[in-house]
């Protein structure tokens, strides 16, 4: 059974660094595509960073330069470093596996990845 345990999130100031970090188990973690997706009350979620098959990295384009997504295959858990953090990165953060085969991107929250975690929630204040 796939499991996704999301941590790091927290209550920060504007220009703030976090990082979250999901560990995954039931699934042969080395390999597989990992995201990053959020959604904020009364907005829709969107990607925020994909690890995808070839190892390469993509971003939504509202964090690029200020988050980075990486991966320790050892301890099975996938991060994702957030700097400068803005108020409009307020959301819960949820990451995902278990891409479906014939999906290459653009990736899109529930339908593309067969299994997510719960979530952790980020708040950033001005």
């Amino acid at each position: 059974q796939v499991h996704l345990q999301e941590s790091g999130g927290g209550s920060v100031q504007a220009g703030d660094s976090l990082t979250l970090s999901c560990t995954g188990s039931g699934f042969s973690f080395n390999s597989s595509p990992m995201g990053w997706f959020r959604q904020a009350p009364g907005h829709a979620c969107t990607m925020v960073s994909v690890i995808q098959r070839d190892g390469s990295l993509i971003y939504a384009n509202s964090v690029k330069g200020r988050f980075t997504v990486s991966r320790d295959n050892v301890k099975n858990t996938v991060y994702l470093q957030m700097n400068d953090l803005k108020p409009d990165d307020t959301a819960k953060y949820t990451c995902a596996a278990g891409l479906y085969p014939d999906v290459d991107g653009p990736f899109h929250c529930y339908n593309d990845f067969n299994d997510w975690g719960m979530g952790t929630q980020v708040t950033v204040s001005s």
